[in-house]
């Protein structure tokens, strides 16, 4: 059934006000384990698909590549990612997580899936993983790169 133009918000105007409230949330809880936005959004690309070449890597994660540099040097210098050339085109370097890269978005993950839950809230209606359902279908239908899979729940 398709709505009628004066059913509620717009689909953009109710996601762009609940991702400030998200990224409002979030930013102190990344503080607290020392990442940025970007920071955090690149290492959980590469906790769902370890091994990304640079550019591939750029470009799922949607950041510039020339910017995507500067923050892959930061990562390394504290070593949470390693970049190794590419075994099969030495032209190319693949990025992975350390185990401390891998153990970092593993417990910034866990604080911000409790932040979450004190706001979608956790109970009979599972809103939260609902909503997280439906915005990982529209994603794939969008042509976008799919969410990853440690993502949902």
């Amino acid at each position: 059934m398709i709505a009628r133009d004066d059913d509620g918000e717009d689909l953009g105007a109710l996601l762009s006000q609940l991702l400030g409230v998200v990224v409002e949330r979030e930013t102190p809880i990344l503080g607290a384990h020392g990442v940025t936005m970007w920071e955090y959004v690149i290492l959980s690309r590469l906790l769902a698909e370890p091994g990304l070449t640079q550019k591939e890597l750029a470009r799922r994660s949607r950041r510039d590549p020339t910017r995507l540099i500067g923050h892959l040097d930061a990562l390394g210098d504290r070593g949470l990612v390693a970049r190794e050339v590419d075994e099969v085109d030495r032209r190319r370097r693949t990025v992975r997580l350390t185990d401390a890269g891998t153990d970092l978005v593993r417990a910034v993950r866990h604080d911000i899936r409790h932040m979450e839950t004190e706001l979608l809230g956790d109970g009979t209606g599972g809103v939260q993983h609902h909503l997280r359902d439906a915005l990982a279908a529209v994603l794939s239908r969008s042509g976008l790169p799919d969410p990853s899979p440690d993502y949902a729940g």
